[in-house]
């Protein structure tokens, strides 16, 4: 399954909020910097659909706002979202 998301690095607070069929809304702490954002938002998301981490992969955007996001599908229809 695949995720578009929208991350909002340097947040005062983590949060992950769904805004449609397979589109999240990601904020993390950490700042955009050599992939520290990136790892956060894996962790975000792992922690929301509570799966491990090595689940959710960034597919494309590792240096955008905007990522779409790998999620092993195996697991998927276990949390209802596929």
């Amino acid at each position: 399954m695949k995720l578009s998301i929208k991350v909002k690095a340097r947040a005062k607070q983590e949060n992950v909020k769904e805004t449609g069929d397979n589109s999240l809304e990601v904020w993390v702490r950490e700042l955009a910097q050599k992939g520290q954002a990136n790892q956060a938002v894996i962790k975000a998301i792992a922690k929301h659909l509570k799966i491990t981490q090595n689940k959710v992969k960034i597919l494309r955007g590792q240096t955008s706002s905007c990522k779409v996001v790998a999620i092993d599908s195996a697991i998927s229809w276990l949390n209802g979202f596929c």
